[in-house]
């Protein structure tokens, strides 16, 4: 397969839901790229999906940068950590049984 085939696909839109500083770390990053926030999401699954990093390493120290500017403290160790706002008071209540 040549690397300038094109591949038709079937786009849908779809209603995710994201932590807010890392949707604005994505959207920034995209920007900078010159690439829709889907392009750019579609990319870094099919990468991820092959078992590869979909960043050089500029772009890694980019993301570094916005992810300071947007105050983003996260990192992979927070995946499936994720916690609603809404939801840490519900949390608390069936902690302490009230």
């Amino acid at each position: 397969m040549t690397a300038d085939r094109k591949h038709i696909v079937e786009r849908v839109q779809t209603g995710v839901r994201m932590e807010k500083r890392l949707l604005k770390v994505l959207k920034a990053l995209a920007e900078y790229h010159d690439l829709t926030l889907g392009d750019l999401l579609e990319g870094i699954v099919l990468h991820a999906f092959d078992g590869k990093c979909p960043f050089s390493q500029p772009n890694l120290q980019r993301i570094k940068e916005l992810k300071k500017f947007y105050g983003l403290d996260l990192d992979s160790r927070a995946s499936h950590r994720l916690v609603e706002a809404g939801a840490v008071h519900s949390l608390k209540k069936e902690r302490t049984g009230e």
